[in-house]
């Protein structure tokens, strides 16, 4: 019974890996094919930010050039978009579609979208239940410390939850974008193609951080079953 709970913990641990390596290869591979390829109208995707923003009034929202590589997110406590260079000063599809998406979250800030709002509201929850269960883990599993190993359990699902309450958020924030894109004709009906793939495979990235943390909460059960039967 030891070595099944083993073999599985194994095949758990594999599973995980194969999903999350595979999500970023999928990821990997749209943004390099539709980073190679520029778009019709030469437009950047600081200026495809700038006309999705004021054409949904939002002109208060800044738009800011930072460092790295995907690091492209929107700041709703500062009301900016920020952009990664190669999105920023890029003129490719793929530089179109993740300015458009991260614009989707601006939009969904504005219009105060429902999943937004809960996500932002229980960031510091989540912050602590990373940090509070990863020592809980840590001392349940080498103390054999029953309780705190529970505790870690509760804190992996509060993640858990956070990571599911960000799928509709992303798929939200990419619908937004594909439409923008479209009615401000931003990229011709034969790009709109590749758009829609950048769009897809950025959120799938979130579809397989929801699948990793359940596979990493049914690891600790297995343990926790494991324990209980010493």
């Amino acid at each position: 019974d030891k070595m099944d709970n083993i073999l599985l913990d194994y095949s758990l641990i594999i599973l995980s890996l194969v999903i999350t390596l595979l999500a970023q290869l999928y990821i990997n591979y749209n943004y390099k094919k539709f980073s190679k390829k520029s778009n019709n109208t030469n437009i950047t995707g600081a200026e495809v930010a700038r006309r999705i923003l004021n054409s949904n009034e939002l002109q208060n929202v800044g738009i800011e050039q930072v460092g790295g590589n995907l690091t492209d997110h929107y700041d709703p406590k500062n009301k900016v978009v920020r952009l990664s260079n190669d999105i920023y000063n890029g003129t490719s599809i793929a530089a179109v579609s993740v300015a458009a998406h991260e614009c989707g979250h601006a939009i969904q800030d504005k219009k105060g979208y429902l999943f937004l709002r809960i996500r932002s509201a229980i960031i510091p929850i989540v912050n602590f239940a990373s940090y509070a269960g990863y020592f809980a883990i840590l001392i349940g599993i080498f103390f054999s410390f029953l309780n705190a190993l529970k505790i870690g359990i509760a804190m992996e699902l509060i993640i858990l939850l956070f990571q599911i309450i960000t799928l509709p958020v992303e798929f939200n924030a990419s619908n937004r974008a594909l439409k923008k894109i479209k009615e401000l004709g931003l990229l011709d009906s034969n790009e709109i193609t590749g758009g829609r793939k950048m769009l897809t495979s950025a959120a799938m990235t979130y579809v397989a951080s929801v699948a990793s943390a359940i596979i990493q909460i049914l690891r600790l059960l297995l343990i926790l079953r494991g324990r209980d039967d010493d």
